[in-house]
């Protein structure tokens, strides 16, 4: 068996920007770290930050006044931050600027009276807070998740209208959604680009590109996670046997059986040390040393902020105010 690794793969710099803020957080404050929502939907991260004592809520009234709360990399409403703004917590962002991207967007649109048209997964998170973001009550934005749902949609001004999209969507089916709006609403405006990051964009063009050599393909990720879900749908799209695998664990002996390459991707929220054991469970049942694939090289970074590095003064006055 021979093992073919796509490139890019695994952690994106939102993902690592979110990890490298609660990190810094947690070395920085004296006081317990509560995170609303999951960081990033990968379980290997989330049981790691536990370990640390990092704790996760849905709610901020789960979260005691003046505590340290930080928000995940899939962003909040408006809403949200507010009930964090009473209770008088110290906030940390960590919403992705590719995500915050969107928001900007549609807060524009919401100040301006323009309805918005969201293109994503309902009940997502992202989802949830890009909606949060417009509050205008003359205005209103929709979700819609498909086709069908622009066929069947009703606005009420289509000359003023905007459209934006979920950061991680499957490329294909969201430009065909894109296209079904302007063809229903010719006045439409959104971005140049779909808001699809390009992490989600480079990984799905590199298993398409793996679908041409494996004969099944391994994503690993967790099953919560959008960005996963929609590698492993694009896998099985291109006709390839694929499965989404949370770790080595999820792997049965019977998938392997006459397999020449099994190929191999990470989701944008999976760490590399889930590769590594993936590739070394394979080898324990005679796979031969992985090969990478040549792939878009990713340089973006981004930075944490600057709040980050002036938080030991603020805990300095609090923890003297409330002597």
């Amino acid at each position: 068996m021979n093992i073919i690794l796509t490139n890019p793969r695994g952690f994106c710099a939102g993902v690592k920007r979110a990890i490298a803020i609660v990190e810094n957080a947690l070395k920085i404050y004296k006081k317990t770290i509560y995170i609303r929502h999951e960081l990033v939907h990968n379980q290997y991260v989330i049981n790691a930050l536990r370990q640390k004592g990092v704790i996760f809520v849905e709610k901020i009234s789960q979260i005691p006044d003046y505590s340290i709360v930080i928000f995940s990399a899939h962003g909040v409403s408006k809403k949200i931050v507010e009930e964090a703004i009473k209770k008088k917590l110290i906030i940390l962002n960590a919403t992705c600027p590719l995500v915050e991207k969107v928001h900007i967007e549609v807060s524009r649109s919401s100040k301006k009276g323009i309805e918005t048209i969201l293109i994503g997964h309902k009940g997502h998170p992202e989802v949830e807070g890009t909606i949060g973001q417009y509050n205008n009550k003359n205005g209103k934005i929709y979700l819609v998740e498909s086709i069908e749902d622009v066929n069947n949609l009703s606005v009420k001004n289509n000359k003023k209208l905007n459209f934006v999209t979920q950061t991680t969507l499957s490329i294909t089916k969201t430009k065909n959604i894109i296209t079904a709006l302007k063809n229903k609403f010719p006045k439409i405006s959104g971005p140049n680009k779909e808001d699809i990051c390009y992490a989600t964009t480079n990984r799905q063009i590199a298993v398409r590109k793996l679908s041409q050599i494996a004969d099944i393909i391994l994503v690993i990720g967790s099953k919560n996670s959008s960005n996963s879900n929609r590698l492993a749908e694009l896998g099985k799209e291109t006709g390839k046997f694929t499965r989404l695998i949370n770790s080595f664990v999820d792997i049965k002996k019977k998938w392997l059986k006459n397999v020449n390459y099994i190929g191999i991707t990470a989701s944008a929220s999976a760490p590399e040390i889930l590769v590594i054991e993936v590739i070394q469970y394979l080898q324990t049942l005679g796979a031969n040393k992985p090969i990478e694939m040549i792939g878009i090289r990713e340089k973006k970074i981004f930075k944490i902020p600057k709040k980050l590095l002036q938080v030991k003064n603020i805990l300095n006055d609090m923890d003297e105010k409330n002597e």
